[in-house]
């Protein structure tokens, strides 16, 4: 995970940060010079990297500009914080306020995990061979189907979500999304929409959900692949349809074969040689899992809608001027691109 300074007006206020950081006995003296980075990867919440006292923090808060419902901190923060009793692979949480006089929003602060977030780029500067990759799918996927076995009840998530008719709640709520943050309409989007309202499952099962698994949210112990320490940004974590996970990071599954474009729209290390296909993983999840994923092109359909959705909605926000991060500038061709693909994989019936 890259970290770069502070970009322009997503700069932190440190006098009153490190009064909170005292008063949670996170330090012993507001007079400790304090270090801050930005960290690079995301698109969504902001994520800094405190250094002070010879001790690393990691602080979370939403975008400017953003709505309080899609980046709930408090939420995140229960969701970590009720796992780190059994599923074990979550950063510690520290402390949690909604005080917003403090750094203009709600924000939590969490232990700096150590270990290796394979993005596109850390993927380049290894030597990760096709056997590693086999590996990684293979551990990254295990982690998955252990978060879906994960009792919520026992763990004190039953309030999470509303698991009975989540399926129908999300195609409705993220098409209502897409609509709300068009620039310029696809008409690929409204035919997918369409299809999605007819074709949705009617019966499934529900468990505890990330809504957002994929290869750099998760962080690797070390290159032998063999342990995932922590799972990363749980700021889409609910009750739902397991399946509807799955289809998500298959969203995020480019291969090699994809599309020059979608390539560089979604750029992932599941393109080097070694990744299973999207097909491979999908049989691999129901394997590990016991579950049937014979209707899994509805799920990768969905899964791509939300990716488009969601590069949709930050390319909203570029160009109304609430972010001036430069990667946003083509997020919208991402968006529409997703939806030509969602539209394919529709008429061929086919995930790969």
């Amino acid at each position: 995970m890259g970290q770069q300074k502070v970009r322009k007006g997503e700069d932190l206020n440190a006098v009153l940060l490190k009064k909170y950081l005292q008063q949670n006995n996170l330090i012993s003296s507001i007079e400790s010079e304090l270090f801050v980075e930005q960290f690079t990867h995301g698109y969504s919440n902001l994520t800094y990297l405190l250094q002070i006292e010879n001790k690393e923090f990691v602080l979370r808060k939403p975008p400017i500009g953003a709505i309080k419902r899609g980046h709930d901190m408090g939420r995140e923060f229960k969701v970590q914080s009720s796992l780190g009793t059994h599923f074990l692979k979550v950063p510690k949480m520290y402390a949690f306020t909604e005080d917003e006089s403090i750094l203009g929003s709600q924000f939590y602060l969490m232990e700096k995990v150590s270990g290796i977030i394979l993005n596109y780029k850390e993927a380049t500067q290894r030597t990760v061979t096709a056997n590693d990759y086999k590996i990684i799918a293979n551990t990254w996927l295990d982690v998955l189907v252990a978060l879906h076995r994960t009792d919520y009840k026992e763990i004190g998530l039953s309030d999470l979500g509303k698991p009975n008719g989540y399926v129908e709640r999300q195609v409705f709520n993220w098409g209502k999304q897409y609509l709300k943050a068009t620039t310029t309409p696809y008409p690929a989007a409204v035919k997918v929409m369409d299809w999605m309202e007819k074709h949705q499952p009617k019966a499934y099962d529900h468990c505890l959900i990330h809504n957002d698994y994929k290869y750099d949210n998760v962080v690797f112990k070390d290159d032998s692949w063999q342990e995932i320490t922590a799972v990363l940004d749980w700021e889409m974590a609910t009750l739902g349809d397991p399946l509807m996970d799955l289809g998500t990071s298959l969203g995020y599954w480019t291969v090699a074969t994809d599309h020059e474009f979608v390539k560089q729209g979604i750029p992932s290390p599941t393109i080097f040689k070694g990744n299973p296909k999207r097909s491979e993983i999908a049989k691999m999840y129901a394997e590990k899992s016991g579950r049937s994923i014979d209707n899994i092109v509805f799920y990768y359909v969905f899964g791509l809608f939300k990716i488009a959705v969601i590069a949709q909605q930050i390319y909203y926000r570029y160009q109304q001027g609430w972010t001036t991060d430069p990667r946003f500038a083509n997020l919208n061709k991402a968006a529409e691109l997703c939806c030509t693909l969602a539209l394919k994989a529709i008429q061929t019936k086919k995930i790969d």
